[in-house]
């Protein structure tokens, strides 16, 4: 699909007309359309100088104010973003997938960089990173929230803090109780989904899946090889009662945990299934799957740094062509299929691809300022700008029809319903680069 220029500029003061009621200044009003435009156009870099001098020839350093300095808060248009996302792809059938992704830095000034892991580079790496959460639905993502996490060289230094602008008010935490913060948010603004999804990074926290548990979410998240399990039909029986010392304190469960790796290497090769759940560039991507029902042993710690049984979920094997073997959680219901079970596991690949382009088409890791307010001022504006791409993409138009989310598993030689949905820049036309598209009018917010 491609757009006229004339087109591509009525749909754009369109969609933008609402998060522009969410500045409370002109100034604001003024140049958050021409950011986005900066944003949205041709060029290689998204830093403020190039983009200045594509969309605003010597206006660099009042587009530089705007995104850097400048005192807007950037709730409200988060929160408008979510109810664009919802209207795009959100409900029962859509999923959240919770992740962070990298943003490779040098030096050690930018608020939140560090020697961290980098996904980008599957090393370690001098990087700021961020959690990210992506509705998406019919593999369609559109990323609804960024939220910079403070490694503890940064989180515990007062001054480095205050030079970067970090408000007192953001505490020490750790990336899965940011992501179960912002999941809280994205709620509390309307987003409606079906399932949470989450790599091994998070779901390896036991708190992070009871969070979830708890605000009666569905969920499949990654977990350790290690990850201790038990049996489904395991009994608690009263620990014996000793003739001296401390009664006991736990019940005892009737056979001993073992972890998802050794459960797994002893199971028939009948229990195992081929799957497909997508077309990628060189065919149907497929794998073995098999599931069992357990016990996670993740409820309150007995003696010998040994958990009790804690609630019943699926553990899924996902074994690669190559010999990987990747582990999952799930609390989808005791009788759902293995298809599903792995349907809904191998849609979060879709953040990964919103997260690909965000960097490459609109600039996510381009920002060069420092300060904690300019690189979130950033990162919604980027996010503002592919929401709207995926509007464009989808024709403008409530994305609600049947379908699902989740790419479609079947057996291999059927056809796979799944396609990468390909590049959001394809719907742009080539956009002038030697002036400034007209920008909406200012809107006064009451």
């Amino acid at each position: 699909m491609t757009i006229t220029e004339a087109d591509w500029q009525v749909q754009f003061e369109a969609w933008l007309t609402p998060f522009l009621t969410c500045f409370r200044r002109q100034a604001q009003q003024r140049w958050a359309p021409v950011y986005l435009q900066g944003l949205l156009g041709p060029g290689e870099r998204k830093s403020v100088e190039p983009m200045a001098a594509r969309v605003a020839p010597g206006d660099v350093q009042q587009l530089h104010h705007f995104i850097s300095t400048s005192p807007w808060s950037t709730a409200p248009l988060e929160a408008e973003l979510v109810r664009a996302a919802e209207r795009l792809v959100g409900g029962p059938e859509a999923v959240l997938v919770i992740d962070d992704t990298a943003l490779v830095k040098q030096g050690r000034h930018s608020v939140g960089v560090a020697p961290q892991y980098c996904g980008q580079l599957g090393k370690k790496a001098n990087c700021q990173v961020l959690v990210s959460l992506t509705l998406a639905r019919a593999e369609v993502p559109v990323c609804v929230g960024l939220r910079l996490f403070l490694p503890q060289a940064w989180a515990e230094d007062a001054a480095r803090r205050t030079r970067a602008g970090v408000p007192e008010a953001i505490p020490s935490r750790v990336k899965w109780q940011i992501a179960l913060d912002e999941l809280d948010r994205v709620r509390a603004a309307g987003a409606t989904f079906g399932c949470v999804l989450a790599d091994a990074e998070y779901g390896k926290a036991a708190d992070f899946r009871h969070g979830l548990s708890e605000r009666g979410l569905t969920w499949a998240v990654g977990i350790l090889p290690n990850q201790k399990v038990y049996p489904a039909d395991v009994v608690l029986a009263p620990a014996p009662v000793r003739a001296t010392g401390r009664r006991p304190k736990h019940p005892v469960p009737s056979v001993k945990s073992k972890s998802a790796e050794a459960l797994f290497a002893a199971l028939p090769e009948a229990t195992w299934q081929t799957l497909s759940w997508r077309r990628g560039t060189k065919g149907d991507l497929r794998a073995d799957f098999s599931a069992l029902r357990v016990r996670v042993a993740d409820g309150p710690l007995m003696s010998g740094a040994q958990h009790l049984p804690g609630e019943a979920a699926w553990l899924v094997c996902e074994r690669r062509s190559g010999g990987e073997r990747k582990y999952y959680f799930t609390n989808h219901a005791e009788t759902t299929p293995l298809e599903a079970l792995a349907s809904s596991i191998k849609a979060r690949w879709v953040c990964e691809q919103a997260h690909q382009q965000l960097k490459e088409e609109l600039g996510l890791d381009h920002f060069e300022g420092r300060s904690w307010a300019g690189l979130h001022h950033h990162a919604v504006m980027t996010m503002m700008a592919f929401a709207f791409l995926q509007h464009l993409r989808i024709g403008g138009k409530n994305h609600h029809r049947p379908g699902t989310t989740t790419a479609a598993v079947s057996a291999p030689g059927a056809t796979a319903s799944g396609r990468h949905p390909g590049s959001v820049r394809a719907v742009l036309p080539e956009l002038p680069s030697t002036r400034p598209l007209s920008p909406p009018p200012v809107i006064l917010a009451e």
